[in-house]
């Protein structure tokens, strides 16, 4: 797959496409339905895939400060792609200039002049354009004015739930990290480089990687997690992940640490990631070190039960 920043610098010889447009953040089974559509569109026509995403998140850009909780970042959302075929993975630089930009203009200028669009596959909640007064009927009609076919594909759904970003981050924000695994169709995932601590874990026998992690972050209720660690040789391993400001110890800034199972190792400066696969317990104040202990040892043990059994 190639990737590549902005659309003034496409590949020579660039001809027609299939397209699909969105944030994609998570690439949850929704997304997976419709980039899955664009792909097989695609084939279908002997063109090339391509996925069309925004950076930074236009509702930053909109309205300062308003930001999601980031549930991947775009080198994870372009490995998520990459494994459902996409051929392109395009990151449009995202600014008030894009906000302002019509409906109609957008469709010309991007879709037309410059990626030569065969067919548009998009949800079918999906908008665009200046103050998103741009949804699928007008595509469709813009479409059939400069040549191309517009797909809007439903939403997925089970069980009444209707899956998208929105209720991802929900999940995770809530600690229910199997329901956001559920919609996700994987386990929700951190990524970051292992920084200092104070070193109380080790000195307690529960050495942790301590996780400095995106500024946006989607970053799970406080609590203790059941986890797969993976470091930065792409080795998978069994942990026991603590989220919160360890307020035993009158803890005030919150953090992601990760006691990994059966191993002596420090991962001082790797990049490693987090697999939340299941809660445990919520984040306590225990009355002395003693009964915080003997909770841990219980935590690691059913962290043990559970990745065993998945």
């Amino acid at each position: 797959m190639q990737r590549w920043r902005g659309l003034d610098h496409l590949p020579g010889g660039w001809g027609r496409c299939v397209v699909t447009i969105g944030v994609f953040d998570g690439v949850h089974k929704g997304h997976q339905a419709l980039i899955g559509r664009a792909v097989a569109l695609a084939e279908q026509r002997g063109l090339p895939s391509v996925l069309m995403t925004f950076d930074p998140h236009p509702s930053e850009v909109v309205r300062p400060g308003s930001h999601p909780a980031q549930l991947t970042t775009l080198r994870r959302r372009a490995e998520l792609v990459e494994e459902l075929g996409v051929d392109h993975f395009v990151v449009v630089p995202f600014s008030l200039e894009t906000s302002r930009m019509p409906a109609d203009e957008f469709v010309h200028e991007v879709l037309v002049e410059k990626l030569h669009a065969a067919a548009v596959v998009v949800g079918e909640n999906f908008t665009f354009g200046h103050k998103a007064a741009g949804n699928v009927a007008l595509l469709r009609r813009l479409g059939q004015r400069f040549g191309f076919v517009t797909e809007g594909a439903d939403l997925v759904s089970a069980d009444e739930v209707t899956y998208s970003s929105t209720y991802v981050r929900a999940c995770i924000d809530a600690g229910d990290v199997k329901a956001a695994a559920e919609a996700l169709g994987r386990p929700h995932r951190l990524e970051g480089i292992v920084v200092r601590g104070d070193g109380r874990g080790k000195d307690l026998g529960f050495p942790t990687a301590n996780l400095s992690t995106p500024k946006f972050a989607a970053v799970p209720a406080d609590g203790i997690y059941a986890c797969w660690f993976t470091d930065s040789k792409g080795k998978k391993l069994k942990a026991a992940v603590s989220v919160g400001t360890n307020p035993t110890f009158s803890g005030r800034e919150r953090r992601v640490e990760a006691f990994v199972l059966d191993v002596d190792e420090d991962y001082y400066g790797q990049r490693v990631a987090v697999d939340f696969v299941d809660r445990l317990r919520e984040m306590v104040k225990f009355d002395s070190v003693e009964a915080l202990l003997e909770q841990m040892h219980r935590d690691v043990d059913r962290t043990r039960e559970l990745l065993t059994e998945s």
